[in-house]
């Protein structure tokens, strides 16, 4: 059974086709990188895979379990999800602690009972992350790439099977974005059976570490190529992904891509 499975995934907001027919399947032990221009559907995907956007046409399964057959909110609670979209919602004096129960629950700015077993498995999840010395300090006083660490133990408090990350990288400087790098790298190499599947949505091949196993292209809200990252990341096909001339080379297992002016 796949851990995710969207099938012919439509979405249409009159006049715009956002997304058509889009067609994605993810496997138990695959990590998958996503890459498309602004405007090619990465957002309204996201949404749609996390119940905030009901689909025009199309099924999403999520370990065999359907939306709109199967509680929305059960289903959510099985994908993890990392994005620049919560920080606004979080509280400055919420403290680290409490942002990663939240995720217990599904919930931002906690005000459900918590318990002491709440409690310690998230101080657990905050040392996974290198964080458990911060356990109290207060959102207003964590840095970029530490609120980003936090939001993961966060979303990995109600053991999802499917961990996304949408541009996790963005407002990090090089030296974060560097070390918020090597983190996913480990996270993705895990082999415990708790350890979810990833998907890393990214405007930049250089994020791309070596444990992500398979990407998806979109282009204008179509599914330009997806597979195995070795076949799918070409010049031709990112060129064509972004519209524009790129050349894909590699270094020391990471990838970088140049313009190619006309």
């Amino acid at each position: 059974m796949p851990i995710l499975d969207v099938s012919d995934l439509r979405i249409l907001r009159s006049p715009t086709t956002i997304l058509h027919g889009l067609n994605w399947r993810v496997a138990r032990g695959e990590h998958w990188a996503i890459l498309g221009a602004n405007g090619s559907g990465k957002t309204s995907l996201l949404k749609a895979l996390t119940g905030y956007l009901s689909p025009t046409s199309g099924e999403i399964t999520v370990l065999g379990q359907r939306y709109g057959e199967n509680d929305w909110r059960d289903l959510r609670l099985k994908i993890g999800v990392v994005t620049s979209a919560f920080v606004a919602a979080i509280p400055l004096a919420e403290r680290a602690l409490d942002t990663v129960v939240s995720g217990r629950f599904a919930q931002l700015d906690l005000w459900h009972r918590t318990t002491a077993a709440d409690r310690r498995d998230a101080l657990r999840l905050l040392r996974s992350v290198g964080l458990g010395h911060l356990a109290t300090r207060a959102w207003a006083y964590l840095s970029q790439g530490e609120r980003q660490r936090v939001l993961i133990a966060r979303a990995l408090m109600a053991r999802p099977q499917l961990l996304i990350l949408d541009e996790p990288c963005a407002g990090l400087d090089p030296v974060a974005r560097e070390k918020f790098l090597q983190f996913v790298e480990k996270l993705a190499r895990r082999r415990d059976r708790s350890a979810p599947a990833l998907v890393f949505v990214t405007h930049h091949v250089e994020e791309i570490t070596p444990a992500f196993t398979h990407a998806l292209l979109l282009r204008r809200g179509k599914r330009l190529a997806a597979g195995p990252r070795k076949e799918v990341l070409t010049s031709a096909r990112l060129s064509e992904t972004f519209d524009a001339k790129l050349k894909l080379s590699r270094r020391e297992d990471r990838y970088h891509l140049s313009f190619i002016r006309s």
